[in-house]
Formats: C-alpha cells, structure tokens, sequence
C-alpha cells in the first residue's frame, strides 16, 4: 500500500526498547484475571478504516473478559470509534486513544471506552483506535499457552534495528496514519480543528503512539501521552510535540529502565510532563484503586489545559 516509502522516517526513534511493547496491559492485582469468552459486543458507532483486512490472518476477531474488563484479538479490521463531547462545551480539541495489550490483544473498556467517555466529558471528541493485531491461536488455552510463552522470553527479547522496529508494527502504523486522516476528513462534520489532534497510548499503546509521532510523518500529533510505554531514549526532531509520561515506579516492565526518552525529549528543548507514581504497577488505565496512580486522567487533563487543549481557540 505503499505506506514505507517517503512517508516513513526517523525509523531509528523507535528501534530501542521495541521488544519490551509486545506485553499485555494489565493491573497490578490478579484478582479476576481468569480470562472468559465473551460474545463480541455491539459496536454500532465503530468505522471500518480503509487499511483492508490483516495479512494473512486467518483467525477470526473473539473477545473475552478479564479483571471485571473487556478485551478483543485476533483483530483483522480495524476502527475508528467516536466519541464526541456535548456540542455545547465541545473544544474543538480530539485524542485518539490507542490501548494497549502486547499487540495480541486490546484493553478496549480500561484502555479505550472509559478514556474516550471521560475525555468526552470535558469537551474533548475522542476517537478509539481498535488497531490490527498479532495473531494468536484461535481457541483460549491455546491463546493463554501462548502469552506464558510470550512473558517467558522477554527477558531474552532482542533488540531491533531500526528498520525492522518500524516493519514490525507497519499495520498498526497504518492504521494509526488512516485514523488521523479520516479524523481531518470528517473534521467539520465532528467539529474538530485538524489541527488540535493529539494521541494517548498506554503500553503497545504508548509505542504505536510514539511510533505515529516519530516515524510518520503525515500523522503530526499535535500532542502525545504515552502511559506505561517504554521509557528507551529517542532520536527526538525539533518539532517533536509535547508530551505526557505517567508510569508506576513498581511497573514490572518499564519502572526500573531509566528515563531515557524524558532525558531525549529534554535535550530536544520539546515540552514534556513526567508523572512518577510510587505504586500502580502495570496497566492501571481507569481502574479505580487506592493508589495515587489513579489520579494520571486528572493530571492528564490538567496538562492538556495548561496547553490551551481544553477551551476553544
């Protein structure tokens, strides 16, 4: 489809840390995390992005739930689902919110709905990116087989080089850069100002969402929160928009590897929040707990205001 030619660069911003995104977004207890098939639920606002179906995929959409949530894999087709505020106090700003879950499966209700509602709620038009993913065996334990399998060599996952960092996620990149366009499309119809899009992504989330930022140069973002993403530093270009970092200092995954990408955004002179919580663990998103990690959407919506995203021009 020609998505790697001219419209792809600074490939080398994304190549450290990859391997660390292919994780799933989950909280930090275990209580209900037996995963349950569930029928797909009924998406009846959900756009067909034009990015066509999966390569090779074979293995049909399902969805089940975990930790009192739900999730999708094995998604072939992606979407666009909007969320749009009250005329009344709509801004003119939207976020599309990508959620995480290893690139095999989607946090679409913690990581997805419940951001987009919230967003909606202050005035902001929130857009659920459903991106393609990985393909996983069809049935659940064959699925559960292979995440232990996944959890068991991230230790040993290898580094990527550029170019295979950004080959590795070209149909999620795809369907990110087919969300930002149907987004300026359909600008005046959603009330949007196409030039006020920004991106929030949690886990594989935060890296599609940094990828976007970093290496296609056609999305433009006009500001980013990254989530519990990898903190690997980064090849950052002056015109790098600003960002939001909320991470848990007892993440399993990404709590003790440094502040490399807050130290490059830095030393890019570019704007950027950091947000360090001393408890939360890993995919805390909207649930509700008792440690201070639930304040992140406040703090995020916060941050948005300081920069004028969430009031009308």
């Amino acid at each position: 489809m020609g998505f790697f030619d001219k419209k792809v660069g600074r490939a080398g911003a994304v190549a450290t840390g990859l391997a660390m995104a292919w994780l799933l977004a989950t909280p930090a207890s275990a209580q209900n995390d037996k995963m349950t098939p569930i029928a797909i639920p009924a998406q009846p606002n959900a756009i067909t992005l034009n990015t066509g179906p999966l390569p090779g995929g074979t293995n049909a959409e399902s969805w089940h739930s975990q930790y009192g949530s739900v999730f999708a894999r094995n998604v072939t087709v992606a979407t666009l689902t909007p969320f749009l505020p009250d005329p009344a106090k709509a801004t003119g700003v939207a976020v599309i919110v990508a959620p995480g879950g290893g690139f095999r499966t989607l946090s679409m209700e913690n990581e997805g709905w419940d951001v987009a509602k919230a967003l909606a709620d202050k005035g902001v038009a929130a857009f659920v990116l459903k991106y393609r993913l990985n393909q996983t065996p069809a049935d659940m334990p064959g699925f559960e087989a292979s995440m232990k399998a996944m959890f068991s060599g991230v230790a040993r996952a290898p580094r990527m080089d550029p170019q295979s960092a950004v080959k590795a996620l070209e149909p999620q990149l795809a369907d990110s850069r087919a969300a930002f366009a149907l987004i300026r499309s359909r600008a005046a119809e959603w009330h949007v100002d196409p030039d006020r899009i920004g991106m929030v992504g949690f886990s594989a989330g935060a890296m599609l969402t940094l990828t976007t930022t970093l290496a296609v140069e056609d999305a433009k973002p006009a500001f980013i929160g990254l989530i519990y993403g990898s903190l690997a530093p980064a090849t950052v270009p002056a015109d790098a928009p600003p960002m939001f970092f909320a991470l848990a200092a007892d993440d399993p995954l990404f709590g003790n590897s440094g502040f490399g990408l807050i130290e490059s955004w830095r030393a890019a002179k570019r704007p950027v929040e950091f947000h360090l919580y001393e408890q939360g663990g890993h995919g805390f998103g909207m649930y509700k707990k008792k440690t201070t990690s639930t304040g992140w959407f406040d703090a995020y919506a916060s941050w948005m205001a300081m920069h004028g995203y969430m009031s009308k021009k």
